[in-house]
C-alpha cells in the first residue's frame, strides 16, 4: 500500500509539474482528488511503469469496484450502484470514454489564446497613432501601408521603363504593351497593302531584282545619319535584296564618307557630284533678287527659309535629280534621307510589287504643308492645268478643299458672322479716331486676307498674313482651294520615267519661271504631289501602310498583322561588336499584333503619336478618294 501510494505521489507531482489552467479550472486539481478516492482491494507486487515526461499520457477518471458493498475509501457518489462480487478478484468498470487528453486542451487553449491576441492586437493597431510633431499624428496602419504604396508604384515604373517607356522613344527592354496603336481598316478597292505581315524573303528574293536604285543625296559632314538610315534600311529590307546605292553631292565625296559607307553594306555603291550649273539657281535669275528673297524668309523666321542651300536641295529634287547620269540606266528609284528609321521588316520587293500593280508613285506620309512655305504655288499649278486644258483622272480631287468644308465654322465662328465682325471692328475704329487702314484694302474670304485682284490671278498678302495663326489658308483659284495636303517627299518609291515625261518637265519649267523656288520656299513634296493630281489617276498611287517609318518627329507605325509573323532573322555582320548583339536584341521583340494591323515584325517608338491619327494628317483625303473606311 506504502508502495502504491508513493506511486499516486509520484504520478500527482509530475502532473502538476506539467499542468496549467484550461479557463478558472486547474485539472491537477481534478486528478488529485481523483486518485486520492481509489482503494484497490488487493496490493500489487509489480513496480509501476515510469512515466516520461516528454510523453502524452492519458488518465483514466476514478474506476470503482463492483461490489455489492461500500468499500473503505470508495466513491460515496457510486457505493450505491456497487454490487455484491468477491472482494479478492474484482474487476474494474471501464470507463474509457470519460479519459481526459491534456495534450487536446492545450491545442484547444492554444487556438482561443491565439484568436483572442490577434483581436486585441488588430484593435490596438486600428486605434494606434503616429505622432509627427507635438500636435500632429497619422493613424499608425496609414504609415504601414505607406511604403507598400511607394513600392507598388516604383514597381509599376519599373514595368513601364522595360516595357518601352516614352520617354526613351520607345527603347525598352521589351516592346511597349501601353502604346499599341489602334488601327482602322481601309477599303481595298483602290488600292491596299501588297503584303499583309510577313513573307519569306529567302524565298521573294528568288526573282530577278528590277531596275531600281536607292538615292541618297547627302553632304560629308552627314555621314553619322547617312549610316544610321542605311544601317536601318540594311536590317528591315536590303540585307535580302541588295539593291544598288547612289550618293549625290554638290562637292566631292571624300575617301572617309566613301569608306564609311562601303563598310556598311554588301550592294553595290556609287557616288556622284551634281554639275554646278544644276545645282544652282538659273543663271536667268537676277542674283540680288535671289538673296534679298531668301534673307527675306529667314527674317520672317520661315522654316528653312533662310537657307539658300535648302532652296536648292528642294529645286533639284524637284526638277534635276532624275537625270543625273548615275539614274540614267534606272527605271525605279526610293529616296532614302539621312536620319531616318524603320521599323518594320519588308520581306518582299516593293519595286516589283508596283510593277506587277502598275503603280507609279508610292508613299507612307502624307500630311499639311506649312502655309508659309508655298504662298503662290497652287495658284501657279493651276494657271498650268488650265492653260494646258488638263483634266483631272481622280488624283486632283484630293488636294482640294471640299466645298463643305469652306462652310465649317473657323475658330468657333461662321465664316458669314467673321466677314461681320471685321467690318463692324473696321466702323469702331473709324468712329473712335483710330486708323483703319489694316482692313481697307482687303477682302475677308473664309478667313484668308486677300488682295483685292481678279479671282484668276489672286496673290497672297504676305506682308499682312498672321503666319503665327492656326488657320489654313484657302488659296483659291477658278472656285478651287488647296488644302495644303501633300506626300511627304523624304520617303518615295517612284517611276524615275513620270519625272522624265514631257509634261512634268513642262510643269516643272512653268513652276521655275515663276521663281517661287527661291522668292517663297516651295518643296518638291507639294511639287511632286500636285504633279500626280495634274497627271496620275489613283489606282496609280500605293500607300505603303504596312512600311514603318520615322523623320524627325513624324512618324507611321503599322501594327503587325495578326496571325502573319514570322520569327525574328537575325542581323548581325560583326559577333564581336557588342552594339550589333544589343541592337539586334531589341529588334528580336516585336510590338503585339492588333487588328487591322499590317505590318511585319514592326517595333515602333512610343515618344510621338502614330501619324494617322494626328489632325495635320491628309491619310483622311486619301482614304475618301480610294473607297473610304471599312
Amino acid at each position: 500500500m506504502q508502495d502504491s501510494n508513493a506511486s499516486s505521489a509520484a504520478v500527482i507531482h509530475s502532473t502538476r509539474t506539467r499542468g496549467r489552467s484550461i479557463g478558472s479550472f486547474d485539472y491537477n486539481e481534478k486528478l488529485v482528488h481523483a486518485i486520492s478516492t481509489l482503494s484497490p482491494t488487493s496490493e500489487s507486487s509489480e513496480t509501476p511503469s515510469p512515466i516520461n515526461p516528454d510523453e502524452p499520457k492519458q488518465f483514466p477518471l476514478p474506476t470503482v469496484f463492483d461490489n455489492t458493498t461500500s468499500q473503505p475509501g470508495s466513491h460515496p457518489g457510486l457505493d450505491s450502484r456497487a454490487s455484491s462480487a468477491s472482494s479478492a478478484n474484482s474487476t474494474y468498470r471501464d470507463f474509457s470514454s470519460y479519459y481526459y487528453n491534456p495534450a487536446a486542451d492545450l491545442k484547444q487553449s492554444d487556438h482561443y489564446d491565439y484568436k483572442k491576441q490577434a483581436q486585441v492586437f488588430s484593435f490596438k493597431l486600428y486605434r494606434s497613432r503616429f505622432r509627427i510633431t507635438q500636435n500632429i499624428s497619422v493613424p499608425l496602419a496609414l504609415v504601414l501601408v505607406l511604403p507598400m504604396l511607394v513600392l507598388g508604384f516604383m514597381i509599376w515604373l519599373l514595368l513601364g521603363v522595360i516595357f518601352g517607356g516614352a520617354s526613351h522613344g520607345g527603347n525598352g527592354i521589351l516592346p511597349s504593351l501601353s502604346n499599341t496603336p489602334v488601327v482602322r481598316e481601309i477599303a481595298g478597292h483602290i488600292d491596299k497593302p501588297f503584303v499583309l505581315g510577313c513573307l519569306d524573303p529567302l524565298v521573294e528574293n528568288q526573282e530577278p531584282r528590277a531596275n531600281a536604285v536607292l538615292v541618297v543625296l547627302a553632304r560629308n559632314k552627314e555621314i553619322e545619319g547617312v549610316l544610321e538610315s542605311m544601317n536601318s534600311l540594311e536590317r528591315h529590307w536590303n540585307r535580302w535584296f541588295n539593291y544598288p546605292y547612289v550618293f549625290l553631292n554638290d562637292e566631292p565625296f571624300n575617301s572617309t564618307f566613301k569608306n564609311a559607307i562601303r563598310n556598311a553594306t554588301k550592294s553595290e555603291v556609287k557616288f556622284g557630284q551634281i554639275d554646278p550649273k544644276v545645282w544652282n539657281f538659273p543663271e536667268w535669275a537676277d542674283e540680288a533678287d535671289i538673296n534679298e528673297s531668301i534673307a527675306k524668309q529667314g527674317d520672317n523666321a520661315i522654316m528653312y527659309g533662310g537657307m539658300a542651300s535648302y532652296h536648292r536641295m528642294c529645286r533639284f529634287y524637284s526638277g534635276a535629280f532624275f537625270d543625273h547620269p548615275l539614274l540614267a540606266e534606272y527605271t525605279w528609284y526610293w529616296r532614302v534621307e539621312p536620319e531616318v528609321k524603320y521599323f518594320c521588316d519588308i520581306t518582299y520587293d516593293p519595286f516589283k510589287y508596283m510593277e506587277k500593280n502598275n503603280k507609279v508613285y508610292g508613299f507612307t506620309i502624307v500630311i499639311k504643308e506649312l502655309v508659309e512655305t508655298v504662298p503662290n504655288l497652287f495658284r501657279h499649278t493651276a494657271a498650268f492645268k488650265k492653260e494646258h486644258n488638263i483634266t483631272s483622272r481622280g488624283m486632283w480631287e484630293m488636294f482640294l478643299k471640299k466645298h463643305e468644308d469652306e462652310l465649317k465654322k473657323e475658330n468657333g465662328e461662321p465664316v458669314a458672322d467673321k466677314k461681320n465682325r471685321l467690318k463692324r471692328n473696321k466702323k469702331d475704329k473709324l468712329s473712335n479716331g483710330q486708323d483703319g487702314s489694316d482692313d481697307e484694302n482687303f477682302d475677308v474670304e473664309a478667313g484668308q486676307l486677300l488682295l483685292p485682284t481678279d479671282e484668276s490671278d489672286q496673290v497672297l498678302d504676305v506682308e499682312h498674313y498672321d503666319y503665327l495663326s492656326n488657320e489654313v489658308p484657302p488659296y483659291s483659284i477658278n472656285g478651287e482651294t488647296y488644302n495644303m495636303c501633300h506626300f511627304w517627299s523624304n520617303f518615295e518609291i517612284a517611276r524615275l520615267d513620270f519625272f522624265r515625261s514631257k509634261e512634268y518637265k513642262a510643269y516643272f519649267e512653268a513652276l521655275d519661271r515663276a521663281g517661287g523656288f527661291w522668292t517663297e520656299r516651295w518643296g518638291d513634296a507639294p511639287v511632286h504631289s500636285l504633279a500626280a493630281g495634274l497627271f496620275l489617276s489613283p489606282s496609280e498611287v500605293h500607300y505603303f501602310r504596312d512600311i514603318g517609318y520615322r523623320h524627325t518627329t513624324i512618324q507611321h507605325c503599322p501594327a503587325n498583322a495578326p496571325g502573319k509573323q514570322s520569327p525574328h532573322l537575325p542581323f548581325i555582320l560583326d559577333h564581336n561588336d557588342k552594339k550589333q548583339l544589343e541592337e539586334d536584341a531589341y529588334w528580336s521583340q516585336s510590338d503585339l499584333p492588333v487588328n487591322n494591323g499590317v505590318g511585319c515584325r514592326c517595333r515602333c517608338d512610343t515618344d510621338v503619336v502614330e501619324v494617322e491619327g494626328k489632325d495635320g494628317s491628309c491619310i483622311a483625303e486619301w482614304v475618301d478618294l480610294t473607297g473610304g473606311w471599312v
